[in-house]
């Protein structure tokens, strides 16, 4: 399946020069949607992991699924401010600005070896960050599944010590 026909451009989202890559189209579609969740799946193998990780807020809807297939917890790391109990931060940049994310101490057991999600990679700063929120709380980041990813934009660089698995590149 040609992912691409079903992931929408958005020019100057959400700042002038930024072409967004939206993948709203493909999750009202359910056959489209399951094979997204089904490929990610397929990649990686549930023994080899014991939580799942999804980044706000796209991350969420590739985590909750693949979770609940492969019986593993789900931790969310969210924007600063948004998680009701004691939490970790760090700050990190985007491609348009900068930003904080956080995850609840106590939710990612030390030694635990986590499967990041989230719908697109482009310079890496959001995924660096949750990699190192994952790390802070004294696990191991096994796997970082997404469904875009923007090339030349240094993001895999960035990433380089994590395996890094996308179903469509740009």
């Amino acid at each position: 399946m040609d992912l691409k026909n079903h992931i929408r451009n958005i020019p100057d989202f959400p700042s002038p020069g930024i072409l967004f890559r939206d993948i709203t189209p493909l999750l009202r579609m359910p056959d489209v949607f399951k094979y997204v969740i089904d490929s990610l799946i397929e990649h990686y193998s549930p023994d080899e992991f014991d939580c799942i990780v999804g980044i706000e807020s796209r991350g969420f809807l590739l985590g909750a699924p693949i979770a609940y297939l492969m019986q593993k917890p789900l931790v969310l790391v969210r924007k600063q401010g948004k998680l009701p109990y004691d939490s970790l931060s760090v700050e990190y940049s985007l491609e348009y600005g900068s930003n904080t994310m956080e995850i609840q101490i106590g939710d990612i057991s030390e030694g635990s070896r986590v499967l990041v999600f989230d719908d697109l990679l482009a310079t890496g700063g959001t995924l660096q960050a949750a990699a190192e929120l994952v790390e802070s709380c004294g696990a191991t980041v096994g796997g970082i599944g997404l469904v875009i990813e923007l090339n030349g934009l240094g993001g895999r660089d960035l990433l380089d010590k994590y395996d890094l698995y996308s179903l469509v590149q740009y």
